[in-house]
Order: structure tokens, then sequence, then C-alpha cells
């Protein structure tokens, strides 16, 4: 078992599967994990969604099961893991697997999926953006009674749970409701609006909202507001890495923020 670490911010990258070959792949998991990454995430597609879309691409969760074994300090995850693509009771039992193969490291990030090329070419119904997020709504009770009921449970008993998204009037209520971790996207105006959104969300079915970590994707030209994300408080932030090269200069001057701030 190993134990997180316990830090004022949080700094993950995502290795996007797509582009690279596997062993490069691995190779960005260490390079990220003994860099100090609190989290490596990978993404949960079929097909890339930059460059040639024919692309080199591998699937999250067995990637996941290989990540439990390779990377041993940092938490791992799927950002996100979309809940149209398996059966909510398998998908609890995959990640409980998971958390074990990895010392009860994994988090399970979760979002009500959005690709429809992934959905048409693997025969998933595709729906609409409010079918699937009733879906997510209806699974997310499931996945956790599921959990509830596995011999072994999850490592420390409960599995962190990130959902990822801003929709205000159905997403936000249903991250107040199940997560742990909240992630979305925007800049600093818009995610400190959506953050309080979701604190008025958590007020109104009797959650603390310090109870919600909050999380938020940075890139080069973002990373220069991250005093102002930090003011609308966000303390988790994450970038990408994609093939083929996997480069990790960007996430390396984040290491270094988290770092300096003690």
């Amino acid at each position: 078992m190993t134990d997180v670490p316990t830090r004022k911010f949080k700094m993950s990258v995502q290795v996007s599967p797509e582009h690279g070959t596997y062993d490069k792949m691995r190779d960005a998991w260490i390079r990220a994990d003994e860099l100090g990454a609190d989290v490596v995430f990978t993404w949960d597609h079929f097909f890339p969604l930059s460059g040639d879309p024919n692309g080199l691409h591998f699937e999250a969760w067995t990637l996941l099961g290989a990540m439990g074994e390779i990377v041993k300090r940092a938490q791992i995850g799927a950002l996100v893991t979309s809940n149209t693509y398996r059966n909510p009771n398998l998908l609890a039992d995959m990640a409980r697997t998971v958390d074990h193969i990895s010392g009860g490291r994994l988090i399970l990030g979760i979002g009500s999926g959005w690709n429809e090329r992934d959905h048409f070419n693997y025969g998933y119904d595709f729906g609409t953006a409010a079918s699937r997020l009733k879906d997510l709504k209806r699974d997310m009770p499931i996945i956790r009674e599921r959990l509830g009921k596995l011999n072994p449970g999850p490592v420390h008993g409960k599995l962190p749970i990130l959902i990822g998204g801003g929709g205000e009037k159905v997403t936000l209520r249903i991250v107040a409701e199940h997560a742990d971790i909240w992630h979305c996207f925007g800049d600093p105006e818009t995610a400190a609006h959506k953050s309080r959104v979701l604190d008025g969300w958590m007020e109104k079915i009797g959650r603390d909202p310090s109870e919600i970590e909050r999380s938020v994707g940075l890139n080069p030209e973002r990373f220069e507001r991250i005093d102002d994300y930090v003011a609308a408080g966000f303390t988790h932030f994450t970038t990408g890495s994609p093939g083929p090269e996997f480069d990790l200069s960007f996430f390396s001057k984040m290491i270094e923020w988290r770092d300096a701030q003690g």
C-alpha cells in the first residue's frame, strides 16, 4: 500500500494514448512519476483527438492496469472515463481491481461522454447530451453501491471519485451529489463562476463545499494566470502530454511552481 502525499497544491499530467508507441508512453509514465506528479492520467477514447484521426491509439482501462504496476508513487486514473462505454457494475469492479493493482492509488474519473465517433465505431448508443447526463445520474449510485458490495473492497475503503464537466443545471448537481474531485476547463473567470455554481448546488443538498477538491486544466498561456485560479479556490492543476514524444517540459515547470509554494 502506498501513502498519497499531502500537499497544498497538486500537479498532474494526462499522458494521452495517441500517436505514440506503448514503450514511449510507458517511459512517459515513469518520467512523470519521477518528476513528482501527483496524478498520472490517461484518457478514455478509442481514436486520436488531434493529428491523424486514424493514428496510433490505445484503450484506457487496460492501460490503467499496466500503470498500476509501473507508476510507483503517483495516483493514477482516467480523465475521464466515459460512462456510456461500460456497464456501471463492471466499471466499479474494474476500478476496484486496478485500485488493488496500484496499492490503493486509483482515482475513478468519470463523465457523461461526448465523442460521437467513439460511440458510432464501437456500437454504443450516442443518444443526446441530455440522455447521456441522465444515464450518468442513474449510474453513479449503481457504481457506488457495487463498490460497497465487492469483496475485497477498495484498498482504502472508498475510491476517490472525480467527475468532469461544467454544465450548470445537471452536471454540477451530479458533481455535488457524488464527487470528491471536480475537474473543469476554462479561463479563471469561467472556472470561478462554475465553482460558485457548484457551491450553490452543494449547499442545496447539504454538503460542505470544502468537501470537493477543485481541479482545472492548464496550458502554458493559462499557467501565467495560475494565481487567479488559486484565488478562485482551485488547488489541482492538470496539463496534457500527447504522443508521439510525450513531452513533459511544461509539466516540469508546473512541478517547480508547486514545490516553490512549500
